[in-house]
């Protein structure tokens, strides 16, 4: 990802739940919270772990669920015995198209000795879940099974079959292996759908924990790296020399580090802005407004990022160093210094110019600038009157008041293999969080464990009615 797991962090949150701290769980939630607990406890990092192994076991919870075995299927990619992918379909009578429900099951990697907790136990303390995965995006997988579950028990009158697929190597960019790519191309007919919901969305609290607004994410920023090398003859370091690979690519690092791309708005930030203006409060308030202007305020802009880093990267490209290697001996001159710079791009730019921007920017013909892989943009999906009535008012009734907001993803989702693919797929959760990160790709990632049984309560109702009216 990617999203919005930024938003998912440790705060409190007076809304509509049933669960209250040191409450009892209903069944519902303990049947969620084993699942949970289960997937967050089975390894699926790229090194170490198996995504076939973890959508296994949720298949095993889904058959013995009553869910027959032609109805649940393990898809494994040629070459990839661990990247398996779960898709299960819950039938209905057939009048209206599929809803798919796409969770990612790999998480990214973790060092046992770098975290206070075990990250591949599922440790709940003082209203938190500490994890890796807890919010990034085994939270939404597990209620997405739970939810299979109980739609299963309850023997609804669906109009439409409902899909889960728990697909595997999103956070590998790029990979041969991604789950949601090789459904795409190779079993389409199993997972297409008129409408899709996927990780992306949740809605952001304020400082003190009163909810603000609830975001539906629709679109998202094209995930792009590009490899930055300067090589040489090296040497002995004995005799340095001027030309040295290290400093040039560093200068032309720094070069990047001091340099912006446009500010630019399009309709869904801008709406999102005009709308979260109403919301806040202060200074926020009114520095939003202030960057709707022509031109827009700088320090209106700046005061905002200083808030939070979303706000510049909601309305600019971004390309930011995030590796960096070089040198073979501690006696010898580097021949090669090389760099990753990772970049998200705007829906509406291209890949191109912002290659061309950066050659432009380093200003060193001897740093060699490569694409990493190739982006994938996707088109915004339409907000359509079925899907916003439903989000809109199942929101209001859990939290009376809170705007339901469309928002552009800074990060990325599989929902751009979907999305091409021409089935329009939203982020939305149900999980509050407010403006502190969640540790998702890095350190003590957690989710508050009121935002787990919110998202449970929220993504039931909805997915209930989407596949009932």
């Amino acid at each position: 990802m990617k999203r919005a797991h930024w938003l998912l962090v440790f705060s409190s949150l007076g809304s509509a739940s049933p669960l209250a701290q040191g409450a009892d769980l209903t069944p519902p939630q303990k049947q969620l919270r084993g699942i949970y607990q289960e997937l967050v406890e089975t390894n699926t990092t790229n090194s170490t772990g198996s995504c076939t192994v973890a959508a296994t076991k949720m298949a095993k919870r889904l058959k013995a669920a009553g869910y027959r075995d032609e109805d649940v299927r393990i898809i494994v990619p040629p070459g990839g015995p661990a990247k398996g992918n779960l898709v299960a379909r819950l039938k209905g009578d057939g009048s209206r198209k599929p809803l798919l429900m796409l969770a990612h099951i790999d998480v990214v990697e973790a060092n046992r000795a770098d975290w206070s907790r075990d990250p591949f136990k599922l440790v709940e303390e003082n209203g938190v879940f500490y994890a890796r995965g807890a919010s990034d995006d085994k939270a939404m997988a597990s209620v997405f099974v739970a939810n299979m579950i109980r739609y299963k028990n309850e023997k609804l009158a669906l109009k439409r079959d409902v899909i889960l697929a728990l697909t595997c190597d999103e956070e590998m960019v790029p990979s041969q292996f991604d789950g949601a790519e090789y459904l795409v191309k190779h079993h389409r007919d199993l997972i297409d759908a008129e409408i899709a919901l996927n990780e992306g969305g949740g809605g952001y609290l304020d400082k003190d924990g009163k909810p603000l607004r609830h975001g539906i994410q629709a679109g998202e920023k094209i995930y792009q790296s590009f490899q930055l090398e300067v090589t040489n003859g090296g040497g002995h370091s004995s005799l340095p020399m001027r030309d040295n690979a290290i400093y040039r690519l560093a200068e032309g690092l720094s070069r990047l580090g001091k340099f912006e791309f446009p500010f630019r708005l399009s309709d869904v930030t801008r709406k999102f802005y005009e709308k979260s203006a109403q919301v806040e409060q202060g200074q926020v308030a009114a520095d939003m407004k202030a960057i709707l202007a022509d031109p827009p305020d700088r320090a209106a802009l700046d005061r905002l990022y200083a808030v939070h880093p979303m706000h510049n990267a909601t309305v600019r490209t971004t390309c930011v160093a995030t590796k960096v290697e070089a040198g073979h001996a501690d006696n010898a001159l580097p021949q090669r210094a090389r760099a990753t710079v990772n970049c998200r791009i705007l829906p509406d730019e291209s890949i191109g110019d912002v290659q061309r921007t950066l050659e432009r920017v380093v200003a060193d013909d001897a740093i060699k600038i490569t694409r990493i892989g190739e982006g994938v943009a996707s088109p915004m999906p339409p907000l359509t009157p079925t899907l916003m009535n439903a989000v809109e008012d199942i929101s209001n009734d859990l939290w009376p008041g809170v705007p339901v907001i469309p928002t552009l993803l800074p990060g990325g989702t599989d929902g751009r293999f979907l999305n091409n693919a021409g089935i329009p797929t939203y982020g939305i959760s149900g999980m509050f969080g407010g403006p502190e990160p969640s540790g998702a790709h890095g350190l003590n990632e957690h989710l508050r464990v009121k935002s787990l049984y919110d998202g449970q309560e929220f993504l039931y109702r909805l997915g209930k009615r989407l596949a009932t009216e």
